[in-house]
């Protein structure tokens, strides 16, 4: 008998511990408050945080720049090639060096070396066009593009990004006439560990997943709006292996919002929209909160800013200010940048 009590003792306490384990972070009040500097002549949509909360950014004009916490220490430098400038709308940082990746015709993939640009990678080709970039580790990256050639533009590194190769068609899902992705805040790409999703929109709005840093690859429906030229996923974002979000809608109907924003629970296989026929409407940008349990989400786009407070399932506006993208330092503290601004976002 005393052997029973103490083994159903031992089973309630590590039933009570692991459901203290799940039990969602409470819910916080959010107010918002921001503090933005002007970039004149410019369209931001490539921001990287570092730790220490100081931010490198890209613009359209070919400027490369950094913005310390304090606001008042901006410092950039504008880049040519030949009498090309570029235009950048991918930046990724490996945790020692930055990159930047310009769209159009040729593509430049320029690495931030102890504040010098090397060129790594140039590609050209009348339908190149490169969406987004990101780093698994420090010698692991991926960029992915449009089609070129039947199938998404993806290229890889392996050595820390001093050299950077194309995967063969041959090695990845056929995308369909007219599928493409859309350059609008540099998270068409997710990571999380040795896992990679990617989002297409055009007349096919899916998710392309490789779980082996992007040696095999899978694709998955979704019930994103799909067919218009301007209509499809803008944005994903992993919390952790299985829970993933994404959003987008239709650039040209901005206010529409249905079909525009979905959730899943198994890593992407299926996707389930999420307060559709709600709030919001079209967004370019999609971004998890860190440390709050994947519950905590923000969703910017020229439509103004939007929150979820449970995953992703229900929203509501916080501001109608218009950003492109979004990247969080902390739980309490973002980056925003978008036309001729970047801004730092406090949540209070």
């Amino acid at each position: 008998m005393k052997q029973v009590k103490i083994k159903f003792i031992f089973l309630l306490v590590t039933f009570i511990l692991i459901i203290q384990c799940k039990k969602k972070p409470d819910q916080r009040a959010i107010q918002l408050s921001f503090e933005e500097i002007t970039v004149p002549n410019s369209s931001i949509r490539a921001i990287y945080p570092l730790k220490d909360s100081t931010l490198f950014y890209a613009t359209s004009d070919g400027y490369m720049g950094m913005v310390l916490p304090n606001m008042k220490n901006v410092k950039d430098k504008r880049i040519f090639y030949d009498t090309i400038t570029p235009h950048f709308r991918a930046i990724a940082s490996n945790g020692t060096n930055i990159f930047i990746l310009s769209v159009g015709n040729p593509a430049l993939l320029y690495k931030l070396n102890d504040g010098e640009l090397e060129l790594v990678y140039k590609e050209k080709h009348e339908k190149v066009f490169y969406d987004a970039m990101a780093f698994f580790d420090e010698k692991h990256g991926i960029a992915m593009g449009d089609p070129t050639d039947g199938c998404l533009s993806v290229i890889l590194t392996e050595d820390g990004g001093n050299t950077w190769k194309k995967i063969p068609c041959v090695k990845l899902p056929e995308t369909v006439e007219g599928e493409a992705a859309f350059a609008a805040s540099n998270s068409n790409i997710a990571i999380y560990k040795d896992r990679v999703w990617m989002v297409t929109g055009g007349k096919k709005s899916r998710v392309f997943r490789s779980v082996n840093r992007g040696k095999n690859w899978q694709v998955f429906d979704t019930p994103i709006i799909s067919g218009g030229e301007m209509t499809g996923i803008y944005s994903i974002d992993f919390y952790d292996k299985k829970h993933g979000i994404i959003i987008g809608g239709d650039w040209n109907n901005k206010t529409m919002n249905t079909g525009n924003k979905a959730i899943t629970k198994n890593g992407g296989k299926t996707w389930e929209l999420v307060q559709d026929g709600r709030e919001p409407g079209y967004k370019s940008c999609v971004q998890y909160v860190p440390d709050t349990g994947g519950q905590e989400v923000f969703a910017v786009g020229t439509t103004g800013i939007s929150f979820s407070n449970n995953g992703g399932i229900t929203w509501k506006k916080l501001s109608d200010k218009s950003y492109f993208t979004i990247r969080f330092v902390n739980k309490n503290m973002a980056w925003l940048a978008g036309d001729q601004k970047i801004a730092k976002m406090v949540i209070e």
